[in-house]
């Protein structure tokens, strides 16, 4: 089974905390792959890794990239679509998982929006969709300062 963790976005928009939370995952030796719920919203995901910190960025991809397998992360609006063999799902913007069971998933990464009533509905859909498929399912919270506090 996965580890599911829900990140509850409060203080912080999405685009400060993806790249921090992806920077943590890259560093710790894995790549994933980024679902977005808007299609649309590709091209500001993309830009938010590449700008997030004026000395750094987040090598990423996204299609119509030709080197798709040698990406660290993958952005995409298809829950399906891992090219570069991720094994750490992230699900923004609403996105939901191509299925509850997260086959061939180690870990999965939930983003939502604490201020959107229709965000915060929709999550608690998602974690009762994990914890029904046997998941371990944690909840963390965005403090003031962006930082994260396990609630559950």
């Amino acid at each position: 089974m996965a580890e599911v963790s829900f990140y509850h976005l409060e203080a912080r928009p999405l685009e400060w905390a993806l790249p921090r939370l992806l920077a943590r995952v890259i560093d710790a030796g894995h790549r994933a792959v980024v679902v977005t719920g808007n299609g649309e919203r590709l091209p500001f995901l993309d830009g938010a890794l590449w700008t997030y910190d004026d000395q750094s960025f987040l090598p990423h991809g996204r299609a119509p990239d030709d080197f798709a397998a040698d990406e660290p992360v993958w952005l995409t609006a298809d829950p399906a679509d891992r090219p570069n063999g991720a094994r750490i799902l992230v699900l923004v913007d609403g996105a939901e998982p191509s299925d509850f069971g997260l086959t061939d998933i180690d870990r999965c990464l939930d983003m939502f929006d604490g201020r959107d009533e229709t965000a915060l509905a929709a999550a608690r859909r998602r974690w009762t969709g994990f914890r029904q498929a046997g998941h371990a399912v944690t909840y963390w919270q965005q403090s003031a300062e962006g930082r994260w506090e396990r609630k559950a």
